[in-house]
């Protein structure tokens, strides 16, 4: 804060949402300044393109290509990180802290996977480091996993968390399309980047997951700890099928603690109807914590966009800049006990789904029994889905009881050595909740 009683904001990226708070910050700026006791100045902004035109023509004055006009600037209070991508993000961020500035940022690369590092520096440092919009845009969840569920132990984190292949799937579900078909649509519509390999792969999902299960559980987890699978193997007769069991396939993300430690997870799963998860549609988010106090509560809404991730942005600016107007000191995030061990994913203990293309012929399902028996995996049912003539083969929709992951996983490599199974189409893992 200046001597005018003034809290400057630098903002690190002038994109999509990095306008957006600049315009909140301008045309809310009174009413910013009454609910925080101190008025909030954008003193720099750097892009990458000077040329560019953009939407304030009036803050053209603040535009830098110069990092070092805003993290070395004595003016600038609170630096706003809206860049995206690992690097440079970290290394501002790192920079920013060290020179006692507090910051806010919508970045989960970074916090996925220099979190605790950063977290760290900025209690050294006595300042704070916000981050809210990293997961689920708009959604309050990491303020109420940091202050209103902290006194919890928490057991289980269920989550949808990536927009744009909550609507790939909801497409693919209500309309029978394709995926290439739904990710065409998903990028016309803004959800989906030009590239949406992250998205589709499940990495932006184990980001988001790393950052939620960092706070959930108080242990240090990175993205790499986490399984991901992607989605771009579903088909629409996958839908149909689950549909006519009773689920719906979702991406779903999760991190469970039982005695062997924290398993984590992002694959597709299949989610029963009457569960609020697979209700969730479109570009939606969704988070369902278990804790041993509060039981389980669920936080839903707009998972990206601008005006929902601006909306987390600025209130972590307010929460930041009522501190400092009031001499507050920054509240420490707590201990990471890092005593959890992350549990192998081949040790996964659940329900399978398989769609499998066999001869059409007798004795088959007699094998694939044998095989299945051999790994100690029960069948639940089986259901023959369709028959083709022409090349002699059938459809089979085999459910599993509970088996483990790696037993399944050599099941499925011993099915693909039978000169009577063509192909293994589909394998989706069966979420239930106790």
């Amino acid at each position: 804060m200046d001597i005018d009683g003034k809290i400057g904001i630098g903002l690190l990226g002038f994109g999509v949402v990095g306008s957006e708070v600049a315009r909140i910050l301008v045309e809310k700026s009174e009413r910013l300044a009454q609910q925080v006791g101190a008025p909030l100045i954008i003193q720099g902004i750097l892009v990458r393109d000077t040329v560019k035109s953009r939407r304030f023509e009036s803050l053209s004055n603040l535009i830098t290509t110069n990092p070092t006009d805003i993290l070395d600037s004595p003016q600038v209070d609170i630096v706003v990180e809206l860049m995206g991508g690992e690097e440079p993000a970290a290394d501002y961020l790192r920079t920013a802290l060290e020179q006692t500035k507090h910051v806010v940022t919508a970045n989960k690369e970074v916090m996925a996977t220099h979190g605790p590092e950063l977290i760290r520096l900025a209690e050294e440092r006595e300042v704070n480091l916000l981050y809210e919009a990293s997961v689920g845009g708009g959604i309050p969840i990491i303020g109420p996993l940091r202050k209103d569920i902290l006194a919890n132990e928490v057991t289980s984190l269920h989550a949808i968390i990536n927009g744009t292949t909550n609507y790939i799937l909801t497409r693919m579900s209500q309309e029978g399309t394709d995926f290439r078909t739904a990710l065409d649509s998903a990028q016309e519509l803004g959800y989906a980047e030009a590239d949406p390999s992250k998205d589709v792969d499940g990495t932006d999902a184990a980001f988001k997951l790393a950052i939620l299960a960092t706070l959930a559980f108080h242990t240090q987890v990175v993205g790499s700890d986490v399984y991901r699978e992607g989605i771009s193997g579903l088909t629409s007769e996958d839908f149909r099928y689950a549909r006519e069991m009773g689920y719906a396939i979702k991406l779903l993300a999760v991190a469970r603690r039982d005695e062997g430690g924290l398993s984590l997870r992002v694959h597709p799963a299949l989610v029963p109807e009457e569960h609020l998860l697979a209700k969730v549609e479109g570009p939606f988010n969704a988070v369902e914590i278990e804790g041993d106090l509060v039981g389980r509560v669920m936080f839903h809404g707009q998972g990206a966009g601008p005006r929902p991730t601006s909306s987390a942005v600025v209130g972590d600016i307010l929460e930041v800049a009522r501190g400092i107007a009031s001499g507050r000191r920054p509240v420490r995030q707590g201990t990471l006990r890092n005593g959890l061990s992350i549990v192998p994913m081949e040790e996964l203990v659940t329900q399978y789904y398989a769609r499998v293309t066999v001869a059409d012929r007798a004795g088959v399902l007699a094998q694939i029994a044998t095989v299945l028996g051999e790994l100690d995996i029960s069948i639940a049912s089986v259901i023959q889905k369709k028959a083709t003539p022409a090349n002699q083969t059938a459809e089979l929709m085999i459910m599993t009881h509970t088996s483990r992951e790696a037993d399944v996983r050599e099941a499925v490599r011993r099915l693909e050595e039978l000169a009577v199974v063509k192909e293994i189409v589909s394998l989706i893992r069966v979420e239930h909740w106790s």
